[in-house]
C-alpha cells in the first residue's frame, strides 16, 4: 500500500489495518513453516506494510505535520563518462613476477 493511501486513513482505520495485516502475515508464517507458502515475497511486502502503517500512525499520534507532496523532480544532470585507463602498461609487470616463479 502506498504511503499516501495510509496518511489518508485515519487512526482508527491504521490500526484495523494493522491488525489485519498482522493476521494475514501469521497464517503466511505457517503456511511457509508447512511447505504451503507459493508467493515467498508476500511476507516481505506485509511486514513492511506493517512497519509503514505503525510509523505513520506514530506521526498522527504525536502530531507531527504531513509532508507536502512532492513536487515534480528536475531532471537530473547528465553523468559524466569516465574512460578507461590503459590496461597494457600494468600487464606485463605482472606477467614478468609469474614467469620468473615457474
Amino acid at each position: 500500500m502506498k504511503s499516501a493511501d495510509v496518511r489518508a486513513m485515519t487512526l482508527d482505520q491504521l490500526d484495523d489495518e494493522v491488525l489485519k495485516l498482522k493476521k494475514e502475515q501469521f497464517n503466511l508464517r505457517f503456511q511457509r513453516a508447512t511447505g504451503q507458502l507459493e508467493n515467498t515475497s508476500r511476507v516481505r511486502t506485509i511486514r513492511r506494510d506493517i512497519a509503514r502503517m505503525k510509523t505513520i500512525a506514530a506521526q498522527k499520534r504525536a502530531g507531527a505535520p504531513e509532508p507536502a507532496p512532492k513536487a515534480e523532480a528536475a531532471p537530473a544532470p547528465a553523468k559524466k563518462t569516465r574512460t578507461a585507463k590503459p590496461k597494457a602498461a600494468a600487464k606485463p609487470e605482472s606477467r614478468a613476477k609469474t614467469k620468473s616463479k615457474e
